[in-house]
């Protein structure tokens, strides 16, 4: 899945444009490498999303195209 829709799917991003411009900014890191917004995104990935001066690190557990709102939290571990 494309890093922008799983941003946004997870809701960690709440919009997929805003998580897109994220991206372009370089506030978002796959495995510690700065991450496209058509970067795949796999089971395992650490993403850290940089907002303002506070980073959010999370873990992807599973991968899905549509989830639940109250779903969305099994699908990242914070670390």
């Amino acid at each position: 899945m494309r890093l922008d829709k799983f941003l946004k799917v997870s809701r960690l991003i709440k919009r997929r444009t805003v998580a897109n411009e994220a991206c372009d900014a370089g506030r978002v890191l796959i495995n510690d490498k700065p991450a496209k917004a058509s970067a795949s995104v796999k089971a395992g990935d650490i993403i850290t999303v940089r907002f303002g001066n506070k980073d959010v690190k999370a873990e992807v557990l599973d991968v899905r195209e549509t989830v639940k709102k109250d779903e969305a939290a099994q699908l990242l571990r914070y670390l």
